[in-house]
């Protein structure tokens, strides 16, 4: 991540509590569930691209290459896997964080199922395109909804609040050895890679802008600095 924990997303910061009741619930469950949908969507037109895939889902097609299962049933395995790993650094899951466990895998595994492969350069630069701009779309509406972090999101900001170390510095070294295992395994690195990771920050704070959901007890529509959510934006 490039930006210090203290930086807000515009001159009117949107708070991310994660609680479960309001006047917005349905709304936020809709946009929790659409989201997640959404981004394994995504995820899918990347590896249909050929061009590179986003940090993670190096490592997870990387472990699918190896151990013949799909790479939306590695990402589960993996979500879960690290979620356990939030027992001994005290994070505290939220729906959102459960959900997104199994529905980004269970979608991604869906769309690689309908959408077919794609050998001409013409159509994998669209699809690679398409994939960006739509996971910016789906961190925007899954985050503003605010039912708590991804496992891999909590992981990072619990070693963040345990070892004192920058947002920037534990997200930097965490997806420096997931692409660097993924890769040695056999996962895609390419320039989607880096059009990700320069691309998915600014796409996700115009999305969540957007996506907002205002708290029932204010109406305000800002970011409250230095959570977990919010550290997500970081490119």
């Amino acid at each position: 991540m490039s930006q210090s924990t203290d930086t807000t997303l515009g001159e009117s910061p949107l708070s991310i509590a994660s609680g479960r009741h309001g006047r917005h619930l349905g709304r936020r469950l809709v946009q929790l569930y659409i989201g997640l949908t959404l981004y394994g969507v995504s995820s899918a037109l990347l590896v249909r691209s050929g061009l590179g895939l986003e940090p993670w889902n190096v490592l997870h097609e990387g472990l699918a290459e190896r151990t013949g299962l799909t790479i939306g049933v590695v990402s589960i395995i993996v979500g879960a896997a690290v979620l356990l790993l939030w027992i001994p650094i005290r994070q505290r899951p939220g729906l959102g964080t459960v959900s997104n466990v199994f529905v980004v895998g269970l979608a991604m595994d869906g769309t690689l199922a309908l959408v077919p492969d794609v050998h001409p350069l013409t159509g994998r630069i669209p699809l690679l395109a398409a994939g960006i701009v739509l996971n910016g779309v789906a961190t925007g509406l899954y985050i503003a909804a605010r039912f708590g972090p991804g496992p891999r999101d909590g992981l990072m900001t619990g070693l963040h609040r345990l070892t004192g170390w920058s947002i920037r510095l534990v997200r930097t070294a965490i997806e420096v050895a997931v692409v660097a295992t993924g890769f040695l395994l056999g996962g895609s690195v390419g320039v989607g890679t880096v059009l990700y990771a320069l691309a998915i920050g600014p796409l996700a704070q115009f999305f969540l802008r957007r996506f907002a959901v205002p708290e029932p007890d204010s109406g305000s529509t800002a970011v409250a600095p230095g959570t977990p959510e919010q550290a997500i934006l970081r490119p």
